[in-house]
């Protein structure tokens, strides 16, 4: 009831704004603002960054609500947090950095690609080795390597990485499937060892 709520409320204060009442922006601002920085910030790891990302997130909102082309009524949260997401994305691939991955227990992509045993001693990733598959990364095709990003830099879930990119859960899954195969194939092309 809370979320269907909540989610009136800003369908009521977009439409003010809509209608030229600039202070019904501010309260949305200010009722996501939390949320939406600390959203940005677990992805850029920077202040001035995720600054200029919540910045930019607002500058495209207004934009966008003063086209009156917003058509995600009742959905303004997901809206908005995919507005954010895309702009981290853009700025990962403007800078043409791939962060570093961190590895979890249940999905490991360097043992998976390695096709080797799943025992993490047997496996040794060094600078090189990271910095080849970063290359190899840039390969792949935008959707691909965008839920590969989102998986392995600060540990999205399946769930948020369809909510984001607006797909369904098996979508995602399959793109990451396509990764994982095809950045096989770039290993095995490029000959890089990712056992020692």
């Amino acid at each position: 009831m809370g979320t269907i709520l909540s989610s009136q409320q800003d369908a009521n204060y977009i439409s003010d704004y809509i209608k030229g009442n600039e202070s019904a922006l501010e309260f949305l601002i200010k009722k996501h603002q939390t949320r939406l920085y600390n959203f940005i910030y677990s992805k850029v790891l920077n202040k001035d960054i995720a600054d200029d990302v919540f910045q930019d997130t607002f500058i495209k909102i207004i934009k966008t609500l003063k086209r009156g082309v917003y058509n995600e009524e009742g959905k303004f949260l997901p809206w908005m947090m995919r507005i954010a997401h895309n702009l981290v994305i853009d700025y990962f691939r403007k800078k043409n950095r791939i962060p570093i991955f961190e590895n979890n227990q249940d999905y490991d992509i360097f043992k998976l690609i390695s096709d080797g045993s799943l025992n993490a001693e047997n496996s040794l990733i060094d600078d090189q080795i990271i910095a080849d598959l970063q290359k190899l990364i840039l390969e792949l095709p935008e959707d691909q390597k965008e839920v590969l990003l989102m998986r392995f830099y600060k540990d999205m879930s399946f769930k948020e990485i369809a909510d984001l990119t607006n797909v369904s859960i098996n979508t995602a899954l399959g793109r990451m499937r396509y990764a994982i195969i095809n950045l096989r194939k770039l290993v095995e092309s490029y000959n890089i060892s990712l056992i020692k």
